[in-house]
């Protein structure tokens, strides 16, 4: 068998999980490999439509299959998540930093409340009756 490089189709992977039942069928496979009929069982559509979700899976580089004898068995490739992964790592840090300023300015406002008020229950007081 040659040995060759995959590369995966980001746009494949979004596509495929963009179903929750190929998602499910997914975080079945995470349990190990599972045949065809077992997988279909967990879920209340039809075998056919069961099969058409683990085609898309295949053609996606998620799920990779075995045959033997009659029996299909799948199991999870993880690979193609990568760049899925790889895609949401700009998001992350996007709202690391945006939850991270608003942490510093929250410490910033109750400090400086605390600072100022002495007490706290007066400053809310006294600001209830300004707005008035």
């Amino acid at each position: 068998m040659r040995n060759r490089s995959v590369t995966y189709s980001p746009e494949a992977a979004f596509h495929a999980l963009a179903d929750p039942t190929r998602r499910a069928v997914l975080d079945l496979l995470r349990q190990g490999i599972q045949p065809a009929g077992q997988i279909a069982r967990a879920f209340p559509v039809s075998r056919p439509a069961i099969s058409k979700h683990l085609r898309l899976l295949r053609r996606a580089h998620l799920v990779q299959e075995k045959r033997e004898g009659r029996h299909r068995l799948y199991q999870l490739n993880p690979e193609p998540l990568k760049a899925v992964d790889s895609w949401l790592e700009q998001y992350r840090v996007f709202w690391q930093a945006n939850l991270n300023s608003l942490k510093a300015f929250v410490e910033a406002e109750h400090a400086r409340e605390t600072a100022g008020s002495g007490g706290g229950k007066d400053t809310r007081a006294k600001r209830s009756r300004a707005k008035e």
